[in-house]
């Protein structure tokens, strides 16, 4: 399990996302996008809910993790969160045609954090390279509601390959 280094009532440190902003050229299977990037100072006065997931494409994320947030938007919009992101350190493009199929559109940001650097900042990283599969050092799999930077909820999850304290549910019943 990963051990934080953040905690609820702590303000988050500053961190750069990249991601590929949706547009309705994105429809198209084979388009691309161009990346961009986002930083947590675009944050600042918001609600931010970010549930973080060790891989695109992956069975527990894929299935169990990202759905329900999106299924349950409103219920999220409805208690105050102003943005909602999803969080990898997969490459910009992969969460791109992830968050297509999965028909995330412009409502999740799906947000690559490059070589873990933000969340190791937040201790919240796993080495995944005993999987054998060649996934290396990723984000571990957790749920964060900031709300004007500062942490209001934090559900890190003791076994990444399963969905608990960072499930949408476990959220919507914290804030």
């Amino acid at each position: 399990m990963a051990t934080p280094s953040i905690k609820v009532g702590d303000e988050v440190p500053q961190g750069t996302f990249v991601y590929v902003p949706y547009t309705s050229e994105l429809a198209e299977a084979s388009a691309c996008g161009i990346p961009t990037k986002v930083s947590t100072d675009a944050w600042k006065g918001k609600k931010v809910l970010i549930f973080a997931v060790p891989g695109a494409f992956t069975p527990s994320c894929h299935a169990n993790h990202a759905p329900p947030y999106l299924a349950k938007l409103s219920e999220l919009k409805g208690k105050g969160i102003d943005e909602i992101a999803v969080l990898s350190a997969n490459d910009p493009f992969v969460l791109s045609g992830w968050s297509r199929i999965l028909g995330f559109e412009d409502k999740i940001l799906a947000l690559s954090d490059p070589d873990t650097a933000w969340t190791s900042k937040l201790g919240l990283t796993v080495d995944l390279s005993g999987a054998g599969i060649g996934l290396g050092k990723r984000t571990t799999r957790f749920a964060l509601v900031l709300d004007d930077l500062k942490v209001k909820y934090l559900g890190v999850e003791p076994d990444p390959t399963q969905v608990t304290v960072s499930g949408v549910d476990a959220v919507l019943s914290n804030i």
